[in-house]
């Protein structure tokens, strides 16, 4: 297992000038040893790019990494003694399970009696005992990338396992399942694994931190509880959580948030710096209030879509648009009622430039 620091960025294309021309901009991060980490985001955003740094499949353009404190920005995936799981079983079809799982233990010249018993302890954890004599060809898709995460998991002393969106092709339902085991796989071992996806629900069920990247930034690293409660970029509060953070334009006031031609008063202890700012709620924390409720708005119902556990309600103020999740009494309101939506409250966060203001 290892520490793994990162500093660097990355362009493909020779002399970057702008940020634009950069797949990862310069980052500075750490991942601890044996913990649990996803890269998120959307396609394009460089999490497979800073997967690939780490692997040692790509060098960066600019800066290093570290190992346990020891430069390996050069050194092969080899040396760095990585073991990545990708998108698509990466398998030897004419093999027996246990023949593939024994692969990388063989090819390192490991006596055969302790690969017998390697093979036979990681397939107990994959629930693959029984199947350790069959030819992998005969295998379904997500048995397949059982052995590919078996392959990873077979050396005891691999420094860190890197799973590059590796429950794509699986079905939804059988996603649960082997991401629920590689969790627990990961309580057994205390390995240092580093999981890319574009699924916030893998993402945040899997790892302990959670890396949001978009456009080659990392813009946040933190916790399901962190990323859910305090997005510290719009970005983050926008692609967290179904459906994501409600943004209210407004501009700050001493007497309060301006929105449109309403002022909401500061709560106690509440004040922002001058200027535009954004409000940021969560439709979980935005409540049904009565008319003229300190903090709220008087909006005009847009839609109600009665989803069984709760109504989600879409609802207008002065061209802005704010979703609430609400219990199920809310259902029988109708297109054009005007409704009081408290905004403005201990869950409610503020932004300029995008960024959170303290």
């Amino acid at each position: 297992m290892a520490r793994i620091e990162l500093d660097l960025a990355h362009a493909y294309a020779p002399n970057p000038k702008q940020d634009s021309d950069y797949a990862l901009l310069p980052l500075k991060m750490t991942f601890e040893d044996g913990g649990a980490y996803a890269l998120l985001g959307p396609s394009g955003c460089g999490k497979t790019t800073l997967l690939n740094i780490m692997s040692g499949l790509l060098m960066p353009s600019q800066g290093s990494v570290q190992f346990d404190g020891v430069d390996v920005t050069r050194a092969s995936p080899q040396v760095r003694n990585i073991a990545q799981v990708f998108q698509f079983p990466v398998i030897y079809d004419t093999m027996t399970v246990a023949e593939n799982l024994g692969f990388p233990l063989r090819n390192r010249q490991v006596p055969k009696e302790q690969i017998h018993k390697r093979v036979g302890e990681i397939a107990e954890m994959l629930e693959m005992s029984g199947q350790l004599n069959q030819l992998a060809a005969n295998l379904s898709a997500d048995q397949k990338q059982k052995i590919s995460l078996g392959r990873g998991l077979v050396r005891p002393d691999v420094s860190a396992v890197l799973f590059d969106e590796p429950l794509t092709v699986i079905d939804p339902l059988l996603k649960w399942q082997l991401r629920r085991k590689i969790k627990q796989i990961h309580h057994e071992l205390k390995l240092t694994m580093i999981y890319v996806t574009h699924d916030q629900v893998e993402a945040l069920t899997f790892a302990e931190q959670v890396v949001v990247m978009t456009r080659g930034r990392a813009v946040q690293v933190g916790s399901a509880a962190e990323l859910f409660e305090r997005p510290r970029h719009t970005f983050v509060g926008n692609f967290i959580g179904s459906p994501g953070m409600n943004f209210l334009q407004g501009s700050v006031r001493s007497e309060g948030l301006q929105v449109a031609d309403t002022v909401l008063p500061w709560l106690s202890g509440q004040s922002l710096p001058p200027g535009e700012v954004k409000l940021g709620i969560r439709p979980e924390y935005v409540a049904l209030v009565a008319a003229q409720t300190p903090g709220a708005l008087p909006m005009q119902v847009a839609q109600v879509q009665d989803v069984g556990t709760h109504v989600m309600l879409t609802a207008r103020f002065a061209g802005q648009t704010v979703k609430a999740r609400l219990s199920s009494d809310a259902a029988r309101m109708a297109q054009g009622d005007t409704v009081w939506l408290q905004v403005l409250g201990e869950h409610s966060c503020f932004y300029q430039n995008e960024e959170i203001v303290a």
